[in-house]
């Protein structure tokens, strides 16, 4: 398929709607009625439909952009390194994974960025759909760094675009409601961040959500000590600060970087 942006829905949508239909067979959590799944997944793709509007049409092309200036300046660190096709590859995907573990910490400890980055914390049952939770104003703010990031890096925008490619699999994956053998879980987060290692980030515990940020490769996450885990059988999700069922409509999430921080 030569449109990569084409190729990369039909591989999200693919990869959704399998999380999905093994979450029917083999959910983790059990507490919710097939209608409550379906209002919670349809608030969910709804805004990440929204998102990927905005993106697509109004910044992506300005990412693109920016990698090609850097391949035409010769600017940015992979620029500088004498490097086959291959290895090249392989570095600006292990240093554009890195980056994402730091945006998505700079998420949490920045408080201007945590207004709109906790959102999707706010998501009281997590599941496949919860990788599309997030505010456009947060996903706006991710887009803008990048214009500096992938120039920077001289990251090439065919290896960004392998990034994605990987990138939006595992996401849908490590936010499912499959229940996965310990010992499977195990293997693969040795490697990849898996669905018992990403539920304690969405843990209301604030020592619990201040970990487990790696995106694709589980060991940022033990290089920087931020390597969390624990049962999953007994986590809460969700923030204290924001309990109340008004902030999981459309409209709450929307507005919710306005709201006060305090217990609402």
């Amino acid at each position: 398929m030569k449109d990569p942006q084409l190729a990369g829905f039909y591989l999200q949508a693919g990869v959704l709607a399998l999380c999905l239909w093994i979450e029917s067979l083999a959910p983790l959590f059990m507490d919710r009625s097939p209608t409550q799944r379906l209002r919670h997944g349809v608030r969910n793709l709804g805004l990440g439909l929204a998102n990927g509007a905005v993106l697509t049409f109004l910044v992506w092309q300005w990412i693109a952009l920016a990698s090609r200036w850097s391949q035409t300046q010769r600017f940015g660190l992979l620029n500088e390194l004498d490097l086959t096709a291959g290895t090249r590859a392989v570095a600006g995907f292990f240093l554009f994974d890195l980056w994402m573990y730091l945006w998505h910490r700079a998420n949490h400890g920045v408080p201007f960025l945590w207004r709109f980055h906790r959102v999707h914390h706010t998501d009281p049952a997590l599941d496949s759909t919860s990788a599309y939770r997030f505010h456009i104003g947060e996903m706006v703010l991710s887009a803008v760094t990048r214009l500096a990031v992938v120039p920077v890096l001289g990251i090439r925008i065919q290896d960004l675009v392998l990034y994605e490619l990987v990138l939006s699999p595992v996401i849908i994956f490590h936010h499912s409601n499959i229940a996965l053998p310990e010992w499977l879980d195990r293997k693969l987060r040795s490697l990849i961040v898996t669905p018992g290692m990403h539920r304690v980030h969405h843990s209301d515990i604030p020592h619990e959500t201040n970990s487990n940020y790696a995106s694709v490769f589980s060991f940022w996450d033990r290089a920087c000590r931020t390597y969390c885990r624990r049962d999953n059988i007994r986590l809460h999700y969700g923030l204290k600060e924001f309990p109340a069922l008004r902030w999981d409509t459309l409209r709450g999430m929307l507005l919710q970087p306005l709201a006060s921080s305090r217990r609402v």
